[in-house]
């Protein structure tokens, strides 16, 4: 358990630090309520209609399939780099990969799932 020390002082530490700069803003700051400063801010335009309208499930399809695709381009920098070490069997496994993604790309414009209409 010695090796783990410093670990457990360095929690320590940060939830101790963590807890008293909320503390200490706790009982510092004055409290001066007013309209003002109740209402949200929207980039300086009055709020206009109701915070909680609903969003259509097609907003979150869209939302997750985006960061579906946009992870496909975090696996590839990894891959750019090692390009030259991984020799022909990673650019084989790496085209794999691109044909999977884009096999599920045409499926997914086939079904119009990133159609807004």
């Amino acid at each position: 358990m010695r090796p783990y020390l410093p670990v457990l002082m360095f929690l320590v530490v940060a939830f101790l630090f963590g807890g008293g700069t909320i503390a200490a803003s706790t009982l510092i700051v004055p409290r001066r309520k007013n309209p003002v400063k109740q209402s949200p801010y929207e980039c300086g335009v009055e709020p206009v209609g109701n915070a909680r309208a609903r969003f259509t499930v097609k907003f979150y399809l869209v939302a997750v399939l985006f960061i579906l695709f946009d992870i496909e381009a975090v696996f590839l920098y990894p891959w750019a780099v090692a390009f030259r070490q991984l020799g022909l069997y990673g650019l084989v496994e790496m085209l794999l990969f691109i044909l999977i993604l884009f096999v599920g790309y045409v499926y997914l414009l086939r079904k119009r799932a990133l159609e807004w209409d």
